[in-house]
């Protein structure tokens, strides 16, 4: 058969693919197999992760709590993005200055609260109680629109309870771990044992008793009674004094507003002095805020877990090394802390920071 015969159009298409099927053949494996190779980083450890040693029941070891070191976010703390709201609420005097906190703690929400003054914007509906009236006032005329986090404080700097080694407010408040708040919802703004714990009333035991007009043991199972008529009076109540703590809004709604109102309204009607009624209060409102009658953790874990000082050297339960002792006075020196006791010229015992 002539060649010009076999040579159809057929034959010419067959052709042309199979050349076309080797062009992209060669060109395949001219990108993929003979490109250059990728570099990657060696893996330089085979070493297990770490998993930190826990207590039996799966907590963390004291040791492996970290304090938290990160600066507040100031925009957070303000709540310009609309974000966590933290507020003070102040219950003081006419003759007490509170000012301090603007000038450290700008971002902070103040509610200062003066309980002798009928036309200051923020007071009470009466000057009983101390300064669980203003506690409660506070609760009452917010409960609907409370801050995220709420640190109930007294006014001034420098008080003879704070938490500190020269009773100083500034660095107390610039240490407390508002994290721990949030995971906890009540903190008390005090670790040492000195006064309060771990048994600072028994209400059963001292009931009827008339003892130092400080101490309200005498009284606390009649107050207990009206104020938690749904919980059995306890045998001991312990917590740190001195009526400085945190809350969360959402653990404060963990009760009705009404109950509330009707601490108020006990308050404002009980024949108790203020010495007394505000006293028992003071040693109810870790029970109020969901804790247990005796809320005494060690000084060793609190300060670490409240104010993220950790390692610190504690011989007692109570207490930790250069922390905390109690003063001979429940009135400052004028001049404190540059001034002792004596009037002699003092250093400050701790940082500001």
């Amino acid at each position: 058969m002539p060649i010009h015969r076999r040579f159809t159009a057929k034959n010419a298409l067959i052709v042309l693919l199979i050349w076309l099927f080797l062009a992209l053949a060669f060109h395949l494996k001219d990108e993929l197999w003979n490109s250059a190779p990728v570099d990657v980083e060696p893996v330089t450890s085979t070493e297990p992760p770490k998993i930190p040693d826990l207590h039996e029941n799966g907590e963390k070891k004291l040791d492996d709590v970290k304090p938290d070191t990160k600066k507040p976010d100031v925009e957070k703390q303000d709540g310009v993005k609309g974000e966590k709201r933290t507020a003070v609420v102040v219950a003081s005097q006419q003759s007490e200055d509170p000012t301090w906190l603007d000038k450290y703690f700008p971002h902070w929400e103040k509610n200062i609260y003066k309980v002798d003054d009928k036309t200051a914007k923020l007071t009470v509906p009466k000057n009983k109680g101390r300064e669980s009236m203003v506690y409660l006032t506070f609760i009452i005329d917010n409960y609907d629109k409370l801050p995220d986090n709420i640190l109930f404080i007294h006014p001034q700097r420098y008080q003879w309870h704070n938490d500190d080694p020269d009773y100083d407010g500034l660095p107390m408040l610039r240490h407390f771990q508002l994290p721990y708040l949030e995971t906890e919802g009540y903190v008390n703004i005090r670790c040492a044992w000195a006064l309060g714990c771990p048994a600072e009333i028994k209400p059963l035991e001292e009931e009827g008793e008339h003892r130092a007009a400080v101490h309200a043991g005498g009284q606390y199972k009649a107050g207990f009674e009206m104020l938690f008529p749904e919980l059995e009076v306890p045998k001991e109540v312990g917590v740190s004094c001195c009526a400085q703590f945190a809350v969360t809004k959402e653990k404060i709604r963990e009760r009705k507003k009404e109950d509330y109102v009707r601490y108020r309204e006990w308050l404002l009607t009980t024949e108790l002095e203020d010495s007394i009624s505000g006293r028992i209060l003071e040693y109810s409102w870790h029970i109020i805020f969901g804790k247990s009658p005796v809320h005494c953790p060690t000084a060793e874990e609190c300060y670490c877990k409240v104010f993220g000082l950790c390692k610190l050297e504690c011989p007692q339960m109570g207490s930790c090394a250069g922390r905390y002792i109690l003063p001979p006075f429940s009135s400052l020196p004028e001049g404190w802390p540059f001034v002792g006791w004596n009037s002699e010229q003092r250093n400050r015992s701790a940082s500001e920071e």
